[in-house]
């Protein structure tokens, strides 16, 4: 936090604390408890996801007992599946595909959107009409449906599972970044680089591009969330990597036994829920750092 002196009308000297720009956005973030919560989960999940080899130093499709040990029994804290493999350490391994490629995918989609929704925007006329026409064509496709088609076009690893995400979730990116830049570029400061003689490129990604930005990051922390849940919708189909652990497969090879063994379900599912939730709620406290109108409050 910085100091500066101004003279006040009766001719005394006050002075005016000016915050940092990020200190004025980690404070206005923590006043969200929901989000800091949310973040607290959200890198507790990652946590595990990133050491899950030295928490714990076992196989997690290693059958360890008899199946469907129930949680908390025979020393086991979240019981056993199917095939009589430690739900806990499938849990904690199936976090790291899971996270993989739903960022992954993520960035795939946030890099297409961008692209395509800056180019239309800043350009408009005939370059703007070819763009959204394409992507008017992958809106009205069924994302689900496509990711599908395209994982089971090609091998079904990791890497496919989160360009096939990538490729079907980017519209809603492209929009944004569309009408941002359409607002952005008729600014005055825009202008101002555009009579001195400024590049194109160099107006799109150094002049608008940061100034776009905020509604954008808003928008990516929402769209992790939109990837983990394609990424666990295919894995429960069976359209991943057979041989990768992830929490859509843990419930796939379970479904059949819902009613007989509902934790080897329902815990994966939790699993799922809290971390799209958390996700969410970064993505709700990010708005509200980002939004100069709730500053004033």
């Amino acid at each position: 936090m910085t100091e500066q002196r101004t003279t006040a009308p009766e001719g005394a000297l006050e002075t005016v604390r000016v915050e940092r720009p990020v200190v004025e956005f980690l404070r206005m973030y923590v006043r969200n408890w929901a989000a800091v919560a949310g973040f607290i989960v959200f890198s507790a999940i990652v946590f595990a996801a990133l050491f899950a080899p030295v928490i714990l130093a076992v196989d997690p499709f290693e059958m360890v007992w008899m199946p469907f040990t129930p949680p908390g029994q025979d020393g086991y804290f979240l019981g056993t599946d199917n095939l009589g493999r430690d739900m806990f350490t499938a849990i904690v391994y199936g976090a790291r595909a899971t996270l993989v490629v739903g960022g992954s995918a993520a960035a795939l989609t946030i890099v297409i959107g961008l692209t395509i929704g800056s180019l239309a925007g800043y350009y408009r006329g005939w370059v703007d009409e070819v763009l959204m026409r394409i992507t008017e064509f992958f809106q009205v496709l069924p994302p689900l449906l496509l990711a599908m088609v395209l994982v089971a076009l090609f091998e079904p690893t990791l890497p496919t599972v989160a360009i096939a995400i990538g490729v079907v979730t980017w519209t809603g990116v492209a929009r944004l970044a569309r009408a941002e830049f359409m607002r952005i570029r008729e600014l005055e400061f825009v202008k101002a680089a555009r009579s001195i003689g400024s590049r194109d490129r160099r107006i799109i990604w150094r002049v608008i591009l940061p100034n776009a930005l905020p509604p954008l990051i808003v928008n990516a922390a929402l769209t992790v969330g939109i990837a983990i849940l394609f990424e666990a919708a295919l894995s429960f189909l069976g359209l991943s990597d057979p041989n990768v652990m992830s929490w859509g497969k843990i419930i796939g090879d379970n479904r059949d036994y819902l009613l007989d063994a509902p934790w080897t379900v329902t815990i994966p599912g939790v699993a799922i829920f809290l971390t799209v939730l958390a996700v969410s709620l970064i993505g709700d406290g990010l708005n509200d750092a980002f939004n100069p109108r709730l500053r004033e409050r």
